[in-house]
């Protein structure tokens, strides 16, 4: 009587189709993943600024001038500037040296992007930053 060798080859065909499934489902979910304020970003060309560790601290103010802080427990509401001054300490205090950027809607004023990062320097933001939109060849 011959015995029979026991195959134990593992058929990894299917496992390769269930991660280019995965793959798709990933790819198509993630950009309606972005949270935040919808802002009309300003298109410039420029040279994009290296993130220093962690990430960065985002600013936004919407087309109406009204200021957000990107957390989670201020997401979606809007700040005065006294409001995101004590918030922005708070958080300081813990991380000095977290880098902040604002994004500023394109058609509001200078003079509030500077009120801002005015308010920022004063709680001892020192790495402040702008987020630009790169220019769209579509036009």
């Amino acid at each position: 009587m011959k015995r029979r060798n026991l195959i134990s080859d593992i058929n990894v065909v299917p496992y390769i189709d269930v991660m280019l499934v995965l793959l798709v489902i990933f790819m198509i979910s993630a950009p309606l993943m972005v949270q935040g304020i919808q802002i009309n970003l300003p298109e410039i060309s420029s040279e994009a600024l290296p993130v220093k560790n962690n990430e960065p601290l985002i600013i936004s103010i919407n087309e109406s001038g009204k200021i957000f802080l990107e957390t989670e427990s201020t997401k979606n509401q809007s700040l005065k500037l006294n409001e995101l001054n004590e918030k922005v300490k708070k958080i300081f205090e813990v991380n000095p040296s977290m880098q902040v950027v604002i994004r500023g809607d394109s058609k509001v004023s200078y003079a509030r992007v500077m009120s801002v990062m005015s308010e920022l320097q004063s709680v001892g933001a020192r790495d402040i930053g702008l987020i630009s939109q790169p220019i769209s060849n579509n036009k």
